[in-house]
């Protein structure tokens, strides 16, 4: 299930009660581009709906209420091998595509974790991103010296195809145009992504 956040901001709990501690905020909007999010929910329970709180390092869940929120479902989500290196779209349990990916490298290795599709963003052709980039809703806690692209985890393409199925980002996980061209009508606002070794 997918849920739409108030501008606002929500309160998550450590558990799904209201008198359960603070776990953490849960932001109204994505980190750059101000776009309203939209989250996977892993689990419900009672009225509450389990989340991986956005933009939060190390990765942290908590519970919101799920009363009064807009919802919606998907049966899209994005896997991540960080050890295969590559990138798999299942439609329930039914695999979609495979495609080899570039990860981070291994002074800015990519962060396993559950995301949410946060921002879809075109780009001019040629450029480090490739054409397109789909923000999600992690960032990177280890970025390279220097580094000044800001810490939001995507999943974009590049001007660089020979890093295709290597670790070589700065944590983002690159695909080819090709793969973008797939994912493209296929990943909307709140797709889960699941990042794991």
């Amino acid at each position: 299930m997918l849920v739409h956040v108030p501008a606002s901001g929500l309160r998550a709990h450590v558990e799904p009660a209201a008198a359960s501690p603070t776990a953490g905020a849960v932001v109204g909007v994505s980190k750059y581009y101000r776009v309203p999010l939209v989250l996977w929910v892993m689990d419900v329970s009672h009225g509450w709906g389990r989340v991986e709180l956005p933009y939060v390092s190390p990765r942290t869940d908590g519970w919101i209420r799920l009363r009064g929120l807009a919802r919606e479902r998907t049966f899209i989500h994005v896997d991540v091998d960080l050890s295969a290196r590559r990138l798999r779209i299942f439609k329930r349990n039914d695999l979609i595509t495979s495609a080899a990916a570039a990860i981070g490298s291994s002074s800015s290795p990519t962060p396993p974790g559950h995301y949410a599709v946060t921002d879809r963003v075109p780009f001019p052709s040629g450029g480090y991103l490739g054409s397109f980039a789909f923000g999600i809703s992690g960032i990177q806690p280890h970025l390279p010296a220097g580094w000044s692209g800001g810490n939001q985890l995507a999943i974009h393409g590049t001007n660089d195809p020979s890093s295709i199925g290597t670790s070589a980002s700065a944590g983002c996980v690159r695909v080819s145009e090709a793969t973008l061209a797939v994912l493209r009508p296929l990943l909307r606002l709140g797709t889960p992504v699941v990042i794991h070794r």
